[in-house]
């Protein structure tokens, strides 16, 4: 598939894709078993099933206790670990090579045959409802969570990962059962794995524990949600800061333009030398926290600018953003600034492939989004490739006044924010 990663990809009869990334300097291998299907591909009455089961399935199999599972995994010092997102679940585990059959063993028992025990469904509901409160605790992830909610509104994507305490609440081991078999499909499924491993042994391997996964795929197409350019005032008198997010829609996740907005995204919020950190933060003194994130879907995407500051100083900080957003659509990107972007982008990449479980992790998306592995230089070649005019054309693109949404969080004492403060 791919010499200069040693990337080879073989497709079993029930339509399991296998993939193996061979890292021969090291001594681990990282494993992942990954379903096409997350929280937005959920019913609104089983809003949170997805994440649900990812937590069951640790509770006990046919042939294991949850005690069991996890004194295996610790004596042969390996991490297992699973998450649940918008278009996924994984279950993953790193271990060292020579305990790559017993990693396989625990691994393919968790997926293909949890029992979801009535009275551990009871239990894990607690824990989860416990986890949703944790979260609206905390007061950086809730309004991402509320901005989310409101900018995919009245669709599936903008609905909790986790659930709400109402759905939770009513899931019963039928429920599982059913998301179980429908979802945990040979086609709807990739085994991807990295590290010091040989492809046609591994194949061989999983092969035996899952050729009796069912064949067929679950995942029915719809059409991208539409973003709502909501402003959202939430008071939470509890709160010593407002917290703030800003957002724009922004390109799906294999779009050709992926690495222009890549390079706004630095410039704009992506380090300690953006300029929202600088003019925000050091220039300023407005914020401790300040930053611009991408969250790329399948068939869409939304830019994100986060703050955490005084309420005192929000609608400031919201101008300053906005300036920001006028400055990125109407001024040339000086070339050094450009340089700088590439050269940060290009190595927060390059690092993030350093370790078995992240090139776990890179070789299921790229076959999940793209169907295709990119070498190292083919990714850094297409950063190099971006100029500052596109930088300037992607900006004048993303940054529409009306399509901005705003969403602020926090003891708001009268605070007003119109549509007046979004105009960029």
């Amino acid at each position: 598939m791919d010499q200069e990663r040693n990337i080879r990809r073989t497709i079993l009869p029930n339509g399991l894709t296998i993939l193996t990334e061979k890292m021969n300097h090291i001594r681990s291998v990282s494993m992942g078993m990954w379903i096409r299907a997350g929280s937005r591909h959920e019913l609104p009455q089983v809003n949170g099933i997805s994440h649900f089961v990812e937590h069951m399935v640790f509770k006990g199999t046919k042939s294991r206790s949850a005690q069991m599972i996890a004194r295996e995994v610790d004596a042969i010092g390996g991490n297992l670990d699973a998450f649940t997102g918008k278009e996924t679940v994984c279950f993953n585990m790193k271990v060292l090579d020579e305990h790559v059959p017993i990693a396989l063993n625990v691994l393919s028992d968790l997926v293909m045959h949890p029992v979801f025990a009535s009275e551990e469904i009871d239990r894990e509901r607690g824990v989860i409802l416990e986890e949703i409160k944790m979260d609206e605790d905390n007061p950086d992830y809730l309004v991402h969570e509320i901005f989310t909610q409101s900018f995919w509104k009245d669709h599936p994507l903008g609905k909790p990962i986790l659930g709400t305490k109402k759905t939770v609440g009513s899931f019963e081991r039928n429920t599982l059962l059913d998301f179980h078999g429908s979802k945990f499909l040979g086609g709807n499924m990739i085994f991807s794995a990295a590290g010091n491993i040989e492809h046609d042994a591994f194949v061989e391997q999983v092969t035996r524990r899952f050729e009796s996964l069912p064949s067929g795929k679950s995942v029915v197409p719809e059409a991208p949600p539409k973003a709502s350019a909501r402003i959202n005032m939430r008071n939470k008198k509890s709160l010593e800061q407002v917290q703030l997010c800003l957002g724009v829609p922004a390109p799906r996740m294999a779009d050709d333009s992926r690495y222009v907005t890549l390079i706004l995204n630095t410039v704009l919020g992506g380090g300690m030398s953006s300029r929202l950190f600088q003019t925000i933060r050091e220039e300023r003194g407005l914020a401790y926290a300040i930053y611009s994130d991408l969250n790329p879907y399948s068939d869409t995407g939304s830019l994100c600018v986060y703050a955490g500051t005084s309420s005192d100083k929000a609608v400031k900080v919201v101008d300053l953003v906005m300036a920001e957003f006028a400055r990125l659509k109407n001024d040339p990107l000086p070339e050094e600034e450009l340089r700088r972007a590439k050269d940060q982008l290009k190595g927060n990449l390059l690092l993030s492939l350093e370790s078995s479980m992240s090139r776990m992790s890179n070789l299921a998306r790229q076959e999940m989004y793209f169907q295709y592995f990119f070498s190292q230089q083919e990714i850094l070649d297409r950063v190099e490739q971006v100029t500052a005019e596109q930088v300037r054309e992607a900006a004048n693109t993303l940054f529409q006044p009306e399509v901005v949404a705003a969403t602020l969080l926090g003891r708001l004492d009268g605070l007003k924010l119109t549509r007046d403060h979004l105009v960029c």
